[in-house]
């Protein structure tokens, strides 16, 4: 059965979801705030870039429209599902007013069936939604926790052949028409009570942060004691019981979602008077290691003051335009505050209007960001970087000496190219 669907937040959720959600046969409406976000849609164009979410809109033009105005979202939908974003506050605890924001513009809205959230919120949100929705007169409208495990850069493929599709509900209707509306999508759905629902999501990007940091912890002991990472993690992830997946070294996590969750996490955890100390371990080690690279380029090539180096890669990850929360953005302030001249590649970034980045310089293409430099780091592994010319690279550097920040590219063939290369968990090679 179709249904009639408001989809609060165009953001990379909101879009996905209601464009998936048209791609399933319901009638979509998106609402946003912003004005030239909601204006772009409605011109066919997508202001984020997905893999596949453009001509997925594109394809379900007439079951999907955008709008500004919450009323007329909400006017005829069955369903209304939120998903706005949840910054952190100061504190480190999520910022709910743009779900409130939603929830106040929902209370006329009688004839709805049910609430859905999708934003990732703190155990106990729930219940209080439920309240207020008990408060304005809508006891008949059902709640639902539907958390989103989507990444960035497959978050279609994600959201229509997920691992699961977790339901929490205060009731079984509930439970069962938000299991109803994702009919057609392959993956198994697993219901459960609401505050159940509500910590999956931050247990799940807190477990994936914690192998991404434990990975950089044996990787720096590895420099220590002349052992290689990817081999030890490559037999390590070999284990069944362990599984290779997010077990990497590099320069750590970054992106919308594991710092805001991991932060979220441990905040909903103080408050609660809980110290979650693995938690904050696998916080900290995050925030060194993005220092400890430019720390590590220092002790190969001294002051970094007059140098000029090449950053390559800004988003937190390949396959994205984001970069929120981007390792970049520290790794180029310190950078800066060196003394170092930088200049920045990136096929997808749009450079942020805002320090550190109004003082980088950004180039076309990896061999114009190499030219002249001193060093160079790889802070995103971007699929390019394996067509480049590295021995001519090589030779149009001013000192031919390269940090890889992801292991994306193999020492040996680097030596051979005239490098100095240094990389994470893995002796440094020499030409």
């Amino acid at each position: 059965m179709t249904r009639r669907i408001a989809v609060f937040g165009a953001g990379y959720i909101g879009l996905v979801t209601g464009a998936c959600l048209a791609e399933l046969g319901h009638t979509v409406v998106v609402r946003d705030i912003a004005e030239d976000k909601v204006a772009a849609l409605r011109a066919g164009r997508v202001p984020i870039y997905e893999p596949g979410l453009a001509e997925l809109i594109a394809a379900n033009a007439e079951r999907l429209t955008f709008t500004l105005d919450a009323d007329e979202a909400t006017a005829e939908a069955e369903v209304v599902y939120v998903c706005v974003d949840t910054p952190p506050t100061a504190s480190g605890d999520a910022d709910l007013s743009r779900v409130w924001a939603v929830v106040d513009s929902a209370k006329g809205a009688a004839h709805l069936k049910a609430f859905v959230v999708k934003s990732t919120v703190p155990v106990g949100t729930g219940a209080r939604i439920r309240a207020a929705l008990d408060t304005a007169g809508l006891a008949g409208v059902g709640y639902g926790s539907n958390p989103e495990f989507t990444a960035e850069g497959r978050a279609v493929r994600d959201f229509m052949r997920p691992d699961r599709i977790v339901i929490g509900a205060f009731d079984e209707a509930t439970a069962a028409l938000v299991a109803e509306i994702h009919e057609g999508v392959d993956g198994p759905v697993i219901t459960m009570d609401v505050p159940s629902a509500e910590m999956v999501k931050l247990t799940s990007n807190a477990f994936l942060a914690t192998k991404i940091s434990f990975a950089n912890e044996i990787a720096n002991i590895c420099e220590t004691t002349g052992a290689d990472v990817t081999r030890v993690l490559g037999a390590v992830g070999a284990d069944h019981r362990l599984g290779k997946h997010f077990l990497h070294a590099g320069i750590g996590w970054g992106g919308s979602c594991f710092p805001k969750d991991a932060v979220a996490l441990k905040a909903l955890a103080s408050n609660g008077g809980y110290h979650p100390q693995i938690l904050t371990d696998v916080i900290e080690v995050n925030n060194h290691q993005r220092r400890r690279a430019v720390t590590r380029l220092k002790d190969e090539i001294g002051a970094l003051a007059g140098k000029t180096v090449a950053v390559l890669g800004m988003t937190f990850k390949p396959g994205t335009d984001d970069m929120r929360e981007a390792p970049s953005t520290v790794i180029v302030d310190r950078l800066l505050s060196e003394g170092a001249s930088v200049v920045c590649w990136d096929p997808m970034a749009r450079t942020p209007h805002h320090a550190p980045w109004t003082a980088i310089r950004r180039a076309e293409s990896v061999e114009e960001a190499l030219s002249g430099a001193h060093a160079a780091m790889v802070v995103t592994e971007w699929p390019q970087l394996q067509a480049v010319d590295w021995r001519l690279a090589a030779d149009s550097m001013a000192d031919a000496v390269l940090f890889d920040g992801r292991n994306a590219l193999e020492p040996e063939r680097m030596g051979e190219c005239g490098y100095t290369y240094i990389s994470v968990g893995r002796a440094t090679v020499r030409p």
